[in-house]
């Protein structure tokens, strides 16, 4: 028969271990949770907002991505740089 040894502790499981430990981390979602209801009561109310949100998002998404693709063609350069 197979000699039973005790097990490691499954790494994910000692992240969440360390997660709930952590008072903050609980009360860090509980800010968006609230920006999120009070824009969705502000988008019942008023419904232009919505565009507002959705012209904002749309122009920092293609911000992110101009960011994004110069920072990849950035480290393209240098490993092309490194290995050509």
């Amino acid at each position: 028969m197979a000699e039973s040894v005790p097990m490691p502790m499954c790494p994910m499981a000692e992240t969440c271990k360390g997660m709930m430990k952590k008072p903050l981390g609980g009360f860090a979602l509980i800010i968006p949770g609230i920006i999120l209801v009070i824009l969705g009561i502000a988008v019942l109310i008023e419904p232009r907002i919505l565009l507002w949100l959705v012209a904002v998002a749309l122009i920092v998404m293609g911000i992110a991505m101009l960011v994004l693709s110069n920072f990849m063609r950035k480290v393209g350069e240098r490993f092309q740089g490194m290995h050509g």
